[in-house]
């Protein structure tokens, strides 16, 4: 699902990612179709020309051949902007609506009831389900096409239309309602078993996608260890050091303001920030220890949130304990705050929680050091908060709000110039 809010999470950035790069796909196999349009029409007003003359195939072809330019501008101008659009499902449905509509022109000019361009209907809703998010939306542009196709077949038989005659075709059988009954009756048939199957098999896909994307070892963008892995790693670790009694440290870090960094300077731009500073806290939890080795590891697990398991410091060549962890933070949060691209960089804020000090379990750590960084968002970012130094109070507070709750608190009224590094 990709929505495009005001103040977007991180879900929603990369849902747009992926969207963006599925209508990029889709934008190439459309121009794939008009040339296979232009080619067959040269090919079928040659044949044309053996039963009527030049100047009368002239007449009949210049409303098709403008629907097919108008297909070409508006591909060409998806092309280049769909990058930037800000609402692209809007202009998903937008574009279908617009081919669906086109579709219909070339079926009214060749022949109405008679013609076979009918068929292209079921190429767009493949189309759609790859692109659209939702069921309904495949389904919608579905019954759109029904209601157009239906239309200039039922409005000729009823001549409100004028029906356009074409060469090889019975051209009065329009007038016979039976035969356009069960003519459309058959082609409501194929438009609704294209958007079954064709939903079916891209859920599918889709819910295939994901489960293998829980699955996944490391982040594509970025090159670090995944959510999923993480989450795998630090249990095995609390077990490990829970044997050894020994301390063990859970760093989550999230950009400030990411949303706005996107907005302004494009989510290509973004990327690369994410990949730069993937390489900053790799180097600088590389001085802890060999993170490629030892039980230390750095993850993305989320949009614009990093997360960091500490277990290992060889600096000080002994496990280290909560103060290291925090000072180990504030390096962190020092040496990403100094992380630019093309001039732009970011602050962050870090949450820190420890074993045994601020939980036993997983789920115990992940929610301590989770109010550590809500705590640090809340006091206005770039800062690292320690769970144990919260009050209660303050802690409770924090679990009672959702990881969306505290993005979305952290965008609300938030300007440009509260950005250090955009304004350099």
């Amino acid at each position: 699902m990709v929505s495009w809010r005001e103040q977007p999470t991180r879900y929603d950035i990369e849902a747009l990612q992926a969207n963006t790069s599925r209508v990029g796909r889709v934008i190439s196999v459309r121009w794939a179709l008009v040339i296979v349009l232009v080619v067959y029409s040269a090919i079928a007003g040659a044949a044309y020309l053996s039963v009527m003359p030049i100047p009368e195939l002239a007449t009949r072809m210049i409303i098709p051949a403008l629907a097919l330019g108008f297909v070409v501008l508006y591909n060409t101008f998806y092309q280049i902007n769909y990058k930037r659009l800000g609402n692209i499902a809007v202009w998903n449905n937008l574009q279908l609506a617009l081919d669906a509509l086109v579709v219909s022109v070339l079926v009214y000019y060749s022949g109405g009831v008679s013609s076979w361009f009918w068929s292209m209907y079921s190429l767009f809703i493949l189309e759609a389900a790859f692109i659209l998010p939702r069921r309904r939306d495949v389904w919608g542009l579905a019954g759109v096409c029904m209601i157009l196709l239906g239309g200039i077949e039922w409005l000729e038989l009823l001549g409100v239309l004028p029906h356009v005659v074409i060469p090889f075709a019975a051209n009065e059988i329009f007038r016979d309602p039976v035969y356009v009954a069960v003519r459309f009756g058959w082609q409501v048939a194929v438009i609704a078993g294209t958007a079954a199957v064709a939903t079916q098999l891209v859920g599918e896909q889709r819910a295939a996608a994901a489960q293998r994307q829980t699955l996944v070892l490391l982040d594509e963008t970025t090159g670090l260890y995944s959510r999923s892995y993480f989450l795998r790693a630090l249990s095995a670790e609390i077990r490990r050091a829970q044997r050894d009694s020994r301390a063990l440290h859970v760093l989550l870090i999230d950009i400030d303001h990411f949303g706005e960094f996107n907005r302004r300077f494009g989510i290509e731009l973004g990327d690369q920030l994410l990949q730069r500073l993937a390489v900053a806290i790799t180097t600088c939890v590389g001085e802890a220890g060999d993170v490629m080795v030892t039980t230390n590891l750095v993850a993305r697990i989320g949009g614009e949130e990093f997360a960091v398991l500490l277990a290992e410091d060889e600096s000080i060549g002994r496990p280290p304990e909560a103060t290291d962890a925090a000072r180990l933070a504030e390096r962190l949060r020092t040496v990403i705050g100094a992380t630019t691209v093309s001039n732009a960089g970011v602050t962050v804020s870090v949450g820190v929680a420890s074993l045994p000090i601020d939980g036993a379990s997983t789920d115990d750590l992940l929610d301590a050091a989770d109010a550590a960084l809500a705590s640090a968002i809340d006091a206005g970012g770039d800062r690292v908060v320690v769970a144990s130094t919260l009050s209660p109070r303050a802690d409770d507070d924090a679990d009672d709000l959702t990881r969306d709750e505290h993005d979305a608190r952290t965008f609300d009224g938030i300007d440009s110039s509260d950005l250090r590094s955009l304004d350099r």
